[in-house]
């Protein structure tokens, strides 16, 4: 076999994870190889953040940073130590990319082009003399003793050290996403946790829901229901769609409501103004009512929500939109408050891994060194990024796990 087959590292998948794993391995002087069936590297990549590439969050205290990744969080503890947010905005700084912090916490280039973080990731590799080997995909793994001794591409055998495996989840499968990797992982003796959908709109079985396609309401608290137990909440932004409901706060429950939908029914309660009291409420809308006797009820709930809303409002509680609010009685009037604070919708299901941001589940935490990234079955595997089981909220908190998993498995492989 021809000498340049024989590496150091093997990195399969060059998403944001992989192409970390193989530039941070090189750093540390390994001969690495970065493989992917892509023709082009971090091709997903160009798509976060609409384009503009939420790179990570300004949540620089760990434990607070670690919350948002659910029950999860407890595993990255380490890989944040070790290459948490801050470091990430220093990396890129010191590839030429100058970013900054949005009011939200999240970080973006300045220039607000995805394509100029991966130049300058591109360049990282090239500068560390990372090889490359693109529109490959890998055929065959080959096993002896409890190690994978090659990976067989495009007819070619590659011999590594150590193997890396960052070939993402199931979401956005148009960027070769589309969850091959997890064969060849159960193939391993890895358990690989259910693959949901998440960061994903959600289709909602209401038609009245689908009418107020377009508007958006800013905080609104969500509270999960399933037979009638609670289960968790979300405060956030929500925006109403052709089928259903998406923006941040309805991406952030999704995983959560995709793993309780097995079980049955799921329902959401909306509170559109949780920062009042349903006395508060009330008394609100009584002064409006005193302030403009002889407008209709629909002119003065537009004056709280959108005309649309209003109009659907009125209609879910059988009341007339024309009617003028000197003729409301007190029980309609609390009638309204009590629905603006508890507007039931049923899930219908998920919108599918084509328009998930991430994936929910993936190679077991169980079966993975959190200080290391190796696997506890394979010898000399790594992984990092979407294909292990962890995700978080909507944020740049995604792209954090593939930063700071990359790393630590790039770093550990060579020692």
């Amino acid at each position: 076999m021809a000498e340049e087959n024989k590496f150091d590292v093997a990195v399969v998948g060059a998403g944001p994870a992989g192409i970390m794993a193989a530039g941070a391995a090189a750093e540390f002087g390994a001969k690495v190889i970065l493989i992917d069936q892509n023709t082009k590297p971090g091709k997903k990549l160009l798509l976060t953040g609409n384009g503009r590439c939420n790179i990570t969050n300004a949540e620089f205290n760990l434990r607070k940073l670690v919350e948002n990744y659910g029950e999860n969080g407890k595993f990255l503890f380490h890989a944040f130590f070790v290459f948490g947010p801050k470091k990430v905005i220093n990396f890129f700084n010191r590839l030429g990319v100058k970013t900054k912090i949005e009011n939200d916490g999240r970080v973006f280039p300045i220039s607000e082009r995805s394509s100029d973080v991966l130049n300058a990731l591109e360049k990282y590799l090239s500068k560390n003399k990372v090889s490359i080997c693109l529109n490959s995909r890998v055929s065959r793994i080959v096993f002896k003793k409890n190690k994978i001794e090659k990976l067989v591409v495009e007819n070619k055998s590659i011999i590594a050290e150590k193997y890396i495996f960052c070939t993402g989840g199931k979401s956005y499968p148009m960027t070769g996403s589309t969850g091959d990797g997890f064969k060849w992982i159960r193939d391993f003796g890895h358990t690989v946790d259910e693959l949901l959908p998440a960061l994903v709109p959600i289709k909602i079985k209401e038609d009245w829901v689908k009418k107020l396609q377009g508007l958006v309401f800013k905080n609104i608290k969500i509270i999960v229901c399933q037979n009638n137990k609670r289960y968790f909440k979300e405060t956030g932004d929500i925006l109403f769609t052709h089928f259903g409901a998406s923006g941040p706060a309805i991406l952030n429950i999704s995983g959560r409501v995709g793993g309780l939908l097995k079980q049955g029914a799921v329902k959401l309660s909306l509170d559109i103004f949780p920062s009042l009291n349903l006395e508060f409420l009330n008394k609100k809308i009584q002064d409006k009512i005193n302030q403009n006797p002889k407008k209709s009820i629909k002119s003065l709930l537009s004056d709280f929500v959108p005309n649309r809303f209003a109009v659907a409002l009125l209609e879910n509680l059988n009341l007339k939109t024309d009617k003028q609010i000197i003729n409301i009685t007190k029980k309609e009037i609390n009638k309204i408050a009590v629905y603006l604070k508890n507007i039931e919708i049923t899930v219908e299901e998920l919108c599918g891994f084509d328009l998930a941001m991430v994936t929910k589940g993936g190679v077991s935490l169980k079966e993975i060194n959190n200080k290391t990234m190796k696997s506890k079955i394979i010898d000399n595997l790594f992984f990092a990024g979407e294909i292990i089981s962890a995700d978080g909220r909507t944020g740049g908190f995604n792209l954090q796990i593939c930063w700071s998993t990359g790393y630590l498995a790039g770093k550990n492989c060579f020692f």
